[in-house]
């Protein structure tokens, strides 16, 4: 290695000096690189292997690799989904000591896929629309913190599959800017305004390719994240009056903000000087309200609609066996080792990569929902799991994806009825560490 390479990193992990630093990032060899499925880049942008996991490479000036990766640990304590910093590269020099471009290493969120990813063949009006809905639950989460991302789009962005919906998870921040003191409506409107452009450019470039179905209409798609925006902005930051005897108002506000997945901290309630009408507004929301008490009584971290999925399973486990009045932490342990474990246990160890546990399961539940209204009985677990294996997991590819490298194009899972994207058909349903060489 020639040079003196500068490494700064939060984690210590010495496999970054095996990378061949010292090459082009389009010059690396292929028992280093990984074929994933990536978006679109105005950088050049390539996976890699490190220390048995998977990591994103991208090549840009040092100001702009060191600005993204402080920005991106930032958002990460802020428990914004985003991809996770691993380190900056700088000081790169070739054979000939010729300066090379700085590179910003951001560890791969696993099964996520980035948007063209998902559609291979023809793009459904409906799913686009849940994939704009994801990006903007993702932007009033942003903006709520002070956060101007200013590219919004959906090449910036990864998405995960969270149930029968996505969740989205930000990955190019090199244009945000984190405002302490709020952003004002011209700036989220900005945001917004970019966010319709792009999206509708994204569509309309996979129209031009024949990618999406005759019916999808990419300027209704994009407008939609608009609607989708102010309505759950007003949701999360309105206020509202109402009568004094009409007190249930309240709780009927905090039940609709939990539906959406936000936990209330602080609520702001005034009454008139007669005390005839009542004024509510939430001060300060926070995502992952399932996913914070899956958490707490199970020890599971998934998704929020996956969240909601098992805790409903759960709730319905602890009404089926009569444990309404016992203790959660015992019920949800119960259902832990008796229900959720032994499913996933008893998955193929070949088959594990496939999705995420949190995702098997919930398909194994409309699985076995299927099943039920099909036979017009009730299915035991144990035949749903040893079906679901069968007839539906085993005839998927991992949801990693890979990149045919003779044509570049993308190769999907194959589609079942289970994994088609509509919606579900169940009723209920450290400090940075520097090191030069």
């Amino acid at each position: 290695m020639s040079g003196s390479l500068n490494i700064t990193s939060a984690t210590a992990d010495p496999a970054l000096l095996d990378l061949p630093w010292q090459l082009p990032l389009d010059a690396w060899p292929n028992e280093n690189i990984a074929s994933l499925p990536k978006g679109i880049s105005r950088h050049l942008v390539r996976f890699a292997h490190l220390s048995g996991r998977v990591v994103a490479i991208k090549e840009t000036t040092s100001e702009m690799a060191k600005r993204e990766y402080d920005m991106l640990r930032t958002l990460a304590h802020l428990e914004i989904p985003c991809v996770e910093p691993v380190a900056v590269i700088t000081n790169r020099t070739d054979a000939s000591e010729e300066p090379l471009n700085s590179v910003l290493v951001t560890r791969h969120l696993k099964f996520s896929l980035p948007y063209r990813a998902l559609y291979s063949h023809a793009l459904r009006p409906d799913t686009a629309t849940r994939l704009v809905d994801a990006l903007a639950v993702l932007l009033v989460r942003l903006h709520m913190i002070g956060f101007f991302w200013g590219d919004v789009s959906l090449s910036n962005t990864l998405f995960r599959r969270d149930a029968g919906a996505f969740a989205a998870y930000l990955v190019d921040a090199e244009t945000g800017q984190l405002y302490s003191g709020g952003l004002s409506n011209g700036q989220r409107e900005n945001d917004l305004e970019i966010a319709r452009v792009n999206i509708a450019g994204e569509l309309m470039d996979l129209e031009a390719g024949g990618r999406v179905a005759d019916e999808l209409d990419p300027i209704r798609v994009s407008n939609g994240i608009v609607a989708a925006y102010r309505l759950l902005w007003k949701e999360l930051t309105g206020s509202e009056s109402f009568s004094a005897s009409e007190r249930w108002r309240i709780t009927q506000r905090v039940q609709r903000l939990n539906d959406l997945g936000f936990d209330i901290e602080e609520l702001a309630i005034k009454t008139d000087s007669t005390g005839s009408s009542v004024r509510i507004q939430p001060k300060v929301v926070d995502a992952g309200h399932h996913q914070r008490r899956l958490l707490r009584l199970t020890g599971l971290d998934a998704e929020e609609n996956q969240a909601r999925r098992l805790l409903n399973d759960l709730d319905s486990y602890r009404a089926a066996y009569g444990s309404q009045g016992a203790d959660e932490e015992m019920v949800a342990h119960e259902w832990l080792v008796r229900v959720f474990e032994p499913v996933v246990r008893a998955i193929p160890e070949e088959l594990r990569g496939k999705l995420e546990r949190a995702q098997v399961f919930h398909q194994l539940l409309d699985h076995r929902w299927y099943m039920a209204q099909n036979q017009s009985r009730d299915i035991p677990l144990a035949e749903a799991v040893t079906s679901y294996v069968q007839d539906v997991l085993r005839h998927r590819r991992d949801e990693a994806t890979v990149i045919d490298p003779l044509t570049g194009a993308i190769t999907l899972p194959i589609r079942t009825q289970l994994e088609d994207d509509t919606t579900s058909a169940d009723p209920d349903d450290a400090d940075d560490w520097t090191l030069k060489v």
